[in-house]
């Protein structure tokens, strides 16, 4: 069964009296434990489609589905859960809170959604990030790419299915880069989760199990051996 399905999902915007298509009839499939990578140029719909598929924006028409639950005929608050409960986000600007520390950051979903804490989870994937002994510094006390290695964090915090991650190594240095995305991968993996990256890195791109080109609103299908039209 898919964690995520589209079915001719359009979304357009309007820039004055421009009218501009952000997708156009776009139809993909990700199975559980997938990690799918996103890449395109800039403006071409790649962040439209990640926020339909996390629910934090609605396609003008065509359905969107996460595991099995149509997205489309929800209210606010029943999408507001299901963000908290099965999906886990992680932006190129981290997005914590500056007056908290890394670890009130990370517990910040579980309290949000009246989780109990679970503090042997918690020590174990902040050990597998290597960030367990800066959890109680400020983000102003940390690396960038520390900081994004708290988002990660605080993204697996709930053991959500889905991990939706908008460039997130786009305000890092490429060593720094390449540590994130090697420990994000790693984290994915070992709590079987799936995984979709927005990305214009081509190191990334290449070890994802499939790749999207998303191009004027169009989203084409790249596998190792061939590509395939999907929409």
């Amino acid at each position: 069964m898919s964690i995520v399905k589209t079915e001719k999902l359009c979304k357009y915007y309007n820039q004055g009296t421009v009218n501009i298509t952000a997708l156009n009839n776009c139809s993909i499939s990700i199975e559980k434990g997938e990690f799918i990578a996103v890449t395109g140029p800039s403006g071409s719909g790649k962040s439209t489609l990640l926020n339909i598929c996390g629910g934090l924006d609605k396609p003008d028409s065509g359905e969107v589905y996460i595991d099995g639950v149509e997205l489309g005929s929800r209210s606010s608050d029943e999408l507001a859960a299901i963000r908290r409960k099965d999906i886990g986000f992680v932006f190129q600007n981290y997005q914590l809170m500056p007056i908290f520390t890394a670890y009130e950051n990370i517990i910040l979903p579980a309290l949000l959604d009246q989780q109990k804490i679970d503090k042997s989870y918690i020590e174990e994937l902040t050990e597998d990030l290597k960030i367990s002994d800066r959890l109680y510094h400020f983000p102003s006390q940390l690396s960038g790419g520390q900081q994004q290695r708290v988002a990660i964090a605080r993204a697996l915090v709930n053991k959500p299915k889905l991990i939706l991650a908008d460039e997130p190594t786009g305000n890092l240095d490429k060593e720094s880069a390449s540590l994130v995305i090697d420990l994000l991968i790693a984290s994915v993996k070992k709590y079987n989760r799936t995984l979709v990256i927005i990305t214009h890195e081509p190191f990334i791109a290449d070890m994802a199990d499939r790749v999207y080109l998303v191009d004027n609103g169009f989203v084409i299908e790249k596998r190792k051996a061939k590509t395939v039209v999907q929409s």
